[in-house]
């Protein structure tokens, strides 16, 4: 019988950034441990960095406040972005028209879990 794996999550919602743009970023520390993941976000140039950062941290106190974890052995087990809600937008055109411009949002979620022994 295996022991389950406890985890915490954090999440963002209504985030206004493009979810293709935040995928970028999340992609980068999916997986890593949660001090390496904090310096690849410290050191990437886009704006979904420090979004992300935050986000992360959030998680990590998460774990650390109502789950009892050790925040040194947690690592990233999930880390996704959905689509929220498109603010919709119109710009004038020519000859009288207009074209629409959608402001995209997202949903980010972090999940940190504890890396088990042995």
């Amino acid at each position: 019988m295996s022991e389950e794996v406890k985890s915490a999550r954090a999440v963002a919602r209504q985030v206004r950034i493009a979810p293709r743009k935040a995928r970028l970023v999340i992609d980068l520390i999916r997986g890593k441990e949660v001090g390496e993941a904090t310096a690849i976000l410290r050191h990437t140039n886009r704006k979904a960095a420090p979004i992300i950062e935050k986000v992360l941290k959030s998680a990590i106190a998460n774990a650390e406040h109502n789950y009892e974890m050790d925040p040194d052995k947690l690592y990233v087990s999930e880390a996704y972005v959905d689509e929220g809600i498109t603010l919709k937008r119109y710009k004038p055109r020519a000859r009288g028209s207009a074209s629409a411009i959608n402001k995209r949002t997202s949903h980010i979620t972090v999940v940190v879990s504890e890396k088990k022994e042995g």
